[in-house]
C-alpha cells in the first residue's frame, strides 16, 4: 500500500470525523448503535482491568470503567473460525462439518440463508459493517476466484459493507477485500493461491530462510510475504499486498470512516482486529512500549485501536447512543509458529491471568475471555460474574431492537440481555466450551465437567475431569474420584446439549 493513501486513510478520514455536523435532535429515542470490538488471541489476564501490570491498556481501562465488566464470559470456542462463526449466527459452530480453523482459500461456511447477527439488525434498521478478520470463508463451492468477483461473503449474510483480510494474518492471500474486490489489485498480476503445492517462483520460509524478518518454529514455511513466509502459497497481486506494520492502521481508519458516514442512522459495526494473532508486527511507534516484548507492543497496539474509535463516537457525540462490546475471539496463545521470543518476554507476565490453559485447549483459558460493554447513561459502571457467551449476541440484540428469530436459526443463542445491561447477574444456565476440535467441556453455574475426548490429552484421566470453579478457578483440583455421581450428571447434560438444537432460546 503507498504511503501517500495510507496517510489519506490515517488524517484525511480522522478529520473529516471531526468536522461532521451534529444530528439533529430525533423525535423520538433512537436505536443504539452497536460496535463489537473482538482482539484476536487477547488472553484473560492481558489487559489492566483484569490485572496486567506489564502492559499499559489506558484505553480499555477506560472502557471498563464506563461500563460493566464480565469475569465468566466466553468464546463458544478455543479458536478462531469456530468462535467467529458462532457469534454471527448464533450457533454451536460444532453442529456444523466444516467450522474448523479454515485455509485462506476457503468457500464461505455461512449458510446465506441463515439468521445472521447483521441480517437481524439490518432488519431493524441497523447499517451494518465489518471491519477487520473474517476467516469464515469467502465464495461459493471450490473458494474464491480472487481475481474476479467475491461472493458469496459478508454483503450475502447481513452487512452492508466489508473491508477485511480474508483469514489470518499468517495464511495467504495477504491482502485486503473490499466488498466483492480484492482492493488494489492490478488486474495485470493475477493472484494464485494453493494450499497444496507450491505456485509461482517466489521464494518460501522453508528453502530461503535467511530472506526472513522473523524466524520460524513451527510450520508457516510457505510464500515469503513482506519479509514472513506464511502458511500458504501464493503469486501475483503485489500492489494489493498488506504491509503488516500498517494493519492496524489501515483497519481502524476504515472503521472511523464506517462511523462517520453513518452517523445519523443506526449503525452496527464488527470491528474484528488482528491483534495480537501472529505474526507480531506491530507500527515502528508502538515498538518497546510494553514491559513484555513484541506480543504486548501488539497488544499496546489494540489498545490504540480501542481509543481511535472510543474518540470517535466522542467527537460525533455518539458516546451516549453507542452500545461498545469488546472481547476476544478465544484465549491467549504464545509460540504460535513464529520466533518473537513471545515465552522469553513475558517476564512475569500470565497472559491467561489466573485460568489453566489458553487457545486450543478446552481448560478454562481456552474460552474465557475479556468482555467489557459500556453504554454511558444506560449502563451502569461496575462488575458482572454473569455467565454469557458471544453466541448470545443475536438472541440479545434481536430482544434490544424488537426482532424475532425465525424457528431452527440461532437455536444456541440465549436472551441475556438483561445481564448485559447489568439489570440482573444471572446469565445462561449452562454453556458447552470446545477446543475446536472434538474435545467438550460443559459449565452447569460453578461446576465443570471435562469429557475424556477420542484421544488422550494432558491432565485429562480418561474418565473426564470435574472441577468446582467457585475454589478452585485454575481447574487444580480434579474432584472426579470424590463426587462420581456430580461428574456422571454433567456427562449427561454434556450429551443431552450436544444433541441437535430444537429452538430459539
Amino acid at each position: 500500500m503507498k504511503k501517500s493513501f495510507l496517510v489519506f486513510l490515517l488524517f484525511g478520514v480522522g478529520f473529516a470525523a471531526v468536522n461532521l455536523p451534529a444530528a439533529a435532535a430525533p423525535a423520538k429515542a433512537t436505536p443504539p448503535n452497536i460496535i463489537i470490538i473482538l482482539a484476536d488471541d487477547l488472553g484473560f489476564g492481558d489487559t489492566g482491568c483484569y490485572g496486567a501490570t506489564r502492559i499499559p491498556t489506558p484505553e480499555i481501562d477506560r472502557l471498563a470503567r464506563q461500563g460493566l465488566r464480565f469475569t465468566d464470559a466466553h468464546a463458544t470456542s478455543a479458536t478462531c473460525t469456530p468462535s467467529r462463526y458462532a457469534l454471527l449466527t448464533g450457533q454451536y459452530p460444532w453442529r456444523k462439518a466444516g467450522t474448523g480453523v479454515l485455509p485462506g482459500n476457503a468457500a464461505l461456511i455461512i449458510d446465506p440463508r441463515q439468521t445472521t447477527l447483521p441480517g437481524l439488525l439490518r432488519q431493524a434498521g441497523y447499517t451494518t459493517g465489518i471491519v477487520g478478520k473474517w476467516h469464515l470463508g469467502l465464495g461459493g463451492i471450490g473458494g474464491p476466484d480472487w481475481n474476479a468477483e467475491i461472493r458469496p461473503g459478508p454483503l450475502e449474510v447481513g452487512f452492508d459493507y466489508a473491508f477485511m483480510q480474508p483469514a489470518t494474518g499468517d495464511r495467504v492471500p495477504c491482502v485486503y477485500v473490499e466488498n466483492h474486490r480484492v482492493f488494489g489489485l492490478d488486474p495485470q498480476d493475477p493472484i494464485q493461491v494453493s494450499y497444496g503445492q507450491p505456485i509461482g517462483n517466489e521464494p518460501t520460509g522453508k528453502n530461503h530462510p535467511e530472506l526472513l524478518k522473523m524466524g520460524l518454529t513451527l510450520g508457516h514455511d510457505g510464500t515469503i510475504i513482506d519479509g514472513i513466509s506464511r502458511i500458504g502459497f501464493m503469486t501475483g497481486g503485489h500492489a494489493a499486498r498488506w504491509k503488516d506494520e500498517d494493519k492496524a492502521d489501515v483497519f481502524t481508519a476504515k472503521a472511523v470512516d464506517f462511523i462517520g458516514r453513518n452517523t445519523n442512522r443506526p449503525f452496527f459495526l464488527y470491528f474484528a482486529a488482528h491483534d495480537p494473532h501472529v505474526p507480531r508486527v506491530p507500527h515502528p511507534r508502538f515498538v518497546g512500549k510494553s514491559g513484555c516484548g513484541i506480543r504486548g507492543d501488539v497488544i499496546v497496539e489494540f489498545d490504540w485501536c480501542v481509543g481511535q474509535i472510543m474518540d470517535t463516537l466522542e467527537r460525533c457525540k455518539l458516546t451516549t447512543n453507542t452500545i461498545v462490546v469488546l472481547s476476544s475471539d478465544n484465549g491467549p496463545v504464545i509460540d504460535d509458529g513464529y520466533d518473537d521470543r513471545a515465552g522469553p518476554d513475558l517476564q512475569g507476565h500470565r497472559p491467561a491471568g489466573p485460568l489453566r490453559g489458553g487457545k486450543y485447549q478446552v481448560y478454562e483459558g481456552g474460552t474465557r475471555v475479556p468482555f467489557i460493554l459500556a453504554w454511558p447513561g444506560r449502563v451502569a459502571p461496575g462488575v458482572s460474574d454473569a455467565l454469557v457467551c458471544l453466541v448470545d449476541f443475536s438472541a440479545s440484540f434481536a430482544a434490544l431492537t424488537g426482532q424475532s428469530i425465525p424457528a431452527g436459526q440461532a437455536a444456541d443463542s440465549v436472551n441475556v440481555l438483561p445481564a448485559l445491561l447489568g439489570e440482573s447477574r444471572t446469565g445462561r444456565p449452562h454453556l458447552v466450551e470446545h477446543d475446536g476440535g472434538r474435545m467438550f467441556g460443559y459449565r452447569n453455574g460453578l461446576w465443570k465437567w471435562i469429557a475424556p475426548g477420542a484421544q488422550p490429552r494432558p491432565g485429562i484421566a480418561s474418565r473426564g475431569a470435574l472441577y468446582n470453579l467457585s475454589g478452585d478457578l485454575g481447574e487444580t483440583n480434579d474432584l472426579g474420584v470424590a463426587q462420581p455421581e456430580r461428574g456422571r450428571q454433567l456427562a449427561t447434560e454434556l450429551d443431552s446439549a450436544l444433541q441437535p438444537a430444537k429452538s430459539p432460546q
